[in-house]
């Protein structure tokens, strides 16, 4: 009987791991889009949406029937309840990814970004698309180390994203009000797609240690 209860919690842990690949596959196609002007891809991106939507209702689904039927207790129930909130966060980095796709096929056939922007948007989605598949890991793995890690990279996408102001206010911004707009949003869906991935991480330390950390430490 614990042999099968232990197996629906490792189930569960694998379908909020498989949830981050499909987010990194989201931003990386997205960020495809943007940079390239596809409206294919970016359209791909916005129907592939609701299967990241459906995966995370089944998540949901199973961790409260966890929750009622088996009423677990200690480290059991710390994976329950932060798997229900892993789920929040990783559907919301879809959800992301969304929006930068709606943002390509919104402006497309136009380009959404200024040709001396693109390359840091470029490094954002690599950045966002390597926090997502690190959380994916941390989840399967409970490496603390490797959580602790995944918030120190976080500082590589607080960095661009900070760097994209200090653009915008500089007296050779010479684009106009609109595309400043477009990329003061666009930053601020990735700087937030990193934040959820290391919320990810923090709720894998919380469940191997009892605490919720603040910034992550081992």
């Amino acid at each position: 009987m614990r042999d099968a209860y232990q197996e629906q919690l490792d189930e569960l842990a694998d379908r909020l791991a498989d949830m981050c690949g499909q987010v990194a596959e989201a931003l990386e196609r997205a960020t495809r889009a943007l940079l390239e002007c596809d409206l294919q891809l970016a359209e791909d991106v916005i129907s592939a949406d609701i299967w990241i939507d459906e995966v995370r209702d089944a998540a949901e689904a199973k961790a409260f029937a966890l929750l009622a039927l088996q009423a677990p207790v200690a480290t059991d129930l710390r994976i329950v309840v932060s798997a229900i909130h892993a789920a929040g966060d990783i559907e919301r980095m879809g959800d992301l990814a969304l929006h930068v796709a709606q943002a390509a096929r919104r402006r497309h056939p136009n380009p959404v970004l200024p040709t001396e922007i693109a390359p840091y948007f470029a490094e954002m989605g690599k950045v966002g698309v390597a926090l997502a598949r690190k959380a994916g890991d941390v989840i399967r793995t409970r490496d603390l180390a490797a959580a602790a890690q995944l918030e120190s990279d976080d500082d590589a996408m607080d960095d661009l994203h900070r760097h994209m102001f200090t653009v915008l206010m500089g007296p050779d911004w010479t684009h106009g009000v609109a595309p400043a707009v477009d990329v003061t949003l666009l930053a601020r869906f990735y700087e937030r797609y990193a934040d959820h991935a290391v919320a990810v991480a923090r709720r894998t330390v919380y469940v191997v240690t009892g605490r919720m950390p603040g910034p992550l430490t081992v």
